[in-house]
Parts: structure tokens; sequence; C-alpha cells
């Protein structure tokens, strides 16, 4: 057996006799430029316009630009709710309006084993970004999570249920069955009749919430 393979069993077993994590992925942050007035920085929740480009690590290879292909125009994407992959995510956060970015994505944040389009299985992913306007979004990411009891990235009745209750309290209302007001909820928020609100669909305004 090559020694390569003896090095990575090894490095296998010690993780796993020791009951030791193996590291977390990260997004390698490159900041290009950085305006000298910031009014403030994006954050999850927030709905930002940019202009990107990407390329694969392994060659050099342009896969896709906002500025050159499709209709040339920057594109809106809402930040922290797996709109993007996780890799944008994580690493546009904290950005001024006009800073630019270099994000070095690995697979595991990116398409990972199945790749996607021009993007090959396992490809690890660069991306020049800049952000060009950042708006409030209509949710936050902050209460999606607070009503997200088991973080599963969803909402079920129950939890939007509870939110109600709490909500009712902390206003001085008696916390009365909020039956009524789940199942409406849900008949204009539930689009895909799943049974749960998805990050996605919380991203639409609704007065009851």
């Amino acid at each position: 057996m090559i020694p390569e393979l003896w090095t990575c069993i090894f490095s296998a077993l010690f993780f796993y006799v020791h009951g030791a994590k193996l590291p977390e992925p990260e997004v390698k942050i490159e900041v290009l430029y950085k305006p000298f007035l910031c009014h403030r920085k994006s954050k999850y929740g927030d709905i930002l316009l940019v202009h990107y480009e990407g390329f694969l690590e392994s060659n050099g290879t342009m896969f896709h630009s906002s500025r050159h292909h499709g209709d040339k125009n920057p594109v809106w994407l809402t930040l922290g709710i797996r709109e993007v992959i996780k890799g944008w995510d994580m690493g546009l956060q904290g950005m001024c309006a006009g800073e630019k970015r270099k994000l070095t994505v690995p697979p595991a944040l990116a398409y990972g084993k199945e790749g996607k389009g021009k993007i090959p299985p396992e490809s690890t992913l660069i991306f020049d970004i800049e952000i060009i306007e950042i708006r409030n979004g209509p949710r936050s990411h902050e209460s999606f999570q607070e009503m997200d009891l088991n973080d599963d990235w969803k909402l079920s009745k129950a939890e939007v249920k509870e939110y109600l209750r709490k909500e009712f309290e902390r206003h001085g209302y008696a916390a009365n069955d909020t039956h009524h007001e789940v199942m409406d909820i849900f008949q204009k928020e539930d689009e895909d009749n799943d049974g749960f609100i998805s990050a996605r669909e919380f991203t639409y305004k609704h007065d009851e919430l």
C-alpha cells in the first residue's frame, strides 16, 4: 500500500479513536478594494446587489460572469437563507457597498461531489465579487432563527404558534388560542404546501409575523 494512503487511513483512525472533529471547511477571503466611507456592512437577511466572476481554481477557467454573460446586469440575492452557495453566505458578510472581495471556496461550501453545469465535482471555486448596493431584507435572519426553535431551517405550525403566543404576551394581550392565526399565515406563506415555512418563503413580508 502506498505511503500516502497509509497516512490518510492513520489520520482517519486517529480522529475516530480520539473523538476529535475534523476541521470545518472555511472560505478564504481577500479584500481587493474597500471604500474609505462605509455607512453600513452586510449581514444575514440583507438583500445585496452584486457583480461577480467565477473561476475554477484548478485551471483558471471562468465559468460565469455577471458582467459578460446573460443580460450583463448585477444580480440580487438575499444573504444567509441558502439562496446561494454556503461559501457566499459566509464570505459576503461584513462588506460595504462598493467593496470587492476575492473568495476561495472549497467544494464542501460550493457544489461538492455533484458539481453543477460547467463546474466539475469536487471543485474549489474562486469568485471576484463586488457589492453594488445593500438593502434591508423584508425579514431578518435573526427573526427567523428566533422562531426556528430546532434549527432545521423551516418553521412548523407549533413554532409559529409559540412565537405568536410570546408576541401577544409581550404586547400585553392574553395569549389565547392562535390556531386560526397560524392557519391563515400558513395558507398565505407555505407556497409549496409542505406544512412548513422555509427560510426562502419567510423572506416575503407578511403582516402577521
